[in-house]
């Protein structure tokens, strides 16, 4: 970032006095700068602390990097332009006698967006007649000293030096494009490779046969979950020491998409049985798709891997914590989703955990409630990004547990049809009464 301010001058200019402190549009080449950027960010990763590295989330880790890598062309707002008063200097002639005078600048103030690096980067021929300006608080200043007198001889300048900048500027924004298109496809490719070998190394040094010398803190357990095992990956530990990787359990997404596709399977099935859907409350709801979760997968300890919690609430815990929350809630407007979020951030949580927000919806558009379920869920102050996936049968999200970013919820919202819950007749009340 250039901190200095910047002066520019037009061709006019007999008075190097009155120019400004750097030259303009001439310095370093911009590709040489965007490569600069591309090996900081390179060599960020690369000295990147292992454990640090490796408790972040893979997402995060790209989004800092490409920040590291990047650099924002400026925009002049050239229509907001606007004088400041002209200014006065001793100026002498270029005659025998050199007679002194004094010479009046003319000063033209242009707002701009973006890095004002950029102005000062080369990235075609510089101009002919070198530029020199003043960059200050998100404002470009040009200079103008007049031979002559005339009003159109001041603006023709100033339109010549912004018209040379902009082509400059406009230039460097394609390269830019282009230079954060490659860092997009590269960096995320270097962080997996990055993680894979850290991940590989300790393998590799758990196995050598030699023992190893172990931190008081660290402990050791059995992964507790077969019918489809449910696989469970070790992913790190807890932010309060964040500089140490610990392993921590992980339901893998192979089984996570296949726990989805269970309750997918019989969210359809639901959806085609009005008349037995209709009697059904959420706790009702949930029960049966726990039988049909349990049907399909097996914990070694108990036989049943999938646990209720509550009323409305499906879970895999390992210890003291989650690994997998699914959430079933019956639609009643938007407050719906918003306590769903609330309770389900509150959860003690592993480090990658994944989750469901089952939807129950009676006798209302799906779409429409969808949307605005979709809204709220992004409106959540522990919103962090969209999923991989994104349609109307599955909306995919990634939230942050509370007060730690770095464990990520992955949340699919699943929205189910139900018919309405059917009402007693007058006749079915009055039977009740009799019998009582």
């Amino acid at each position: 970032m250039l901190e200095a301010v910047h002066r520019t001058v037009g061709p006019t200019v007999e008075n190097d006095s009155m120019c400004g402190n750097t030259v303009l549009l001439a310095g370093h080449w911009l590709s040489d700068r965007l490569e600069e950027l591309r090996q900081t960010a390179q060599q960020h990763l690369m000295n990147w602390d292992p454990d640090d590295f490796l408790t972040t989330p893979e997402t995060d880790v790209v989004k800092q990097l490409l920040s590291v890598a990047d650099l924002d062309a400026p925009t002049l707002r050239r229509d907001e332009a606007y004088l400041l008063e002209p200014t006065e200097a001793n100026q002498r002639s270029r005659g025998f006698d050199q007679i002194p005078h004094r010479a009046t600048t003319f000063v033209l103030a242009v707002p701009f967006d973006g890095n004002p690096e950029v102005f000062s980067l080369k990235v075609g021929s510089a101009p002919r007649n070198p530029l020199r300006g003043d960059i200050g608080n998100g404002e470009l200043r040009l200079f103008c000293t007049p031979n002559g007198g005339h009003a159109a001889t001041v603006k023709a300048s100033f339109d010549t030096q912004l018209d040379v900048i902009e082509q400059s500027t406009h230039r460097a924004k394609d390269d830019i494009d282009q230079h954060r298109r490659r860092l997009a496809t590269e960096i995320p490719k270097l962080v997996a490779d990055r993680r894979t070998k850290l991940l590989t190394d300790r393998e590799l040094h758990a196995n050598i046969g030699f023992p190893i010398k172990r931190r008081p803190d660290a402990g050791t357990y059995a992964v507790p979950v077969r019918r489809r095992q449910v696989a469970l990956e070790r992913r790190p530990t807890d932010p309060a020491q964040p500089r140490l990787f610990e392993p921590e359990p992980v339901l893998v997404d192979a089984d996570y998409e296949a726990a989805l596709a269970v309750l997918r399977s019989t969210r359809n099935a639901l959806e085609r049985s009005p008349s037995t859907t209709r009697h059904l409350g959420e706790e009702q709801i949930r029960d049966v798709l726990l039988v049909s979760l349990n049907a399909q997968f097996e914990g070694t300890a108990t036989g049943e891997v999938f646990n209720g919690a509550g009323k409305t609430d499906i879970l895999i815990r390992v210890d003291d914590r989650n690994v997998f929350i699914g959430e079933c809630k019956i639609w009643n407007g938007p407050q719906t989703v918003t306590k769903a979020l609330d309770q389900l951030v509150g959860y003690l949580v592993w480090r990658d955990t994944k989750a469901a927000l089952l939807l129950f919806i009676r006798d209302a558009n799906v779409s429409t409630v969808a949307a605005k379920a979709v809204a709220k869920i992004e409106d959540h102050p522990n919103y962090k990004r969209r999923g991989k996936t994104f349609t109307e049968e599955r909306y995919d999200f990634v939230l942050h547990a509370r007060d730690d970013r770095a464990r990520e919820i992955h949340l699919a919202l699943v929205p189910f049809l139900i018919a309405k819950k059917s009402q007693p007749t007058r006749a079915a009340c009055g039977r009740r009464r009799a019998a009582r």
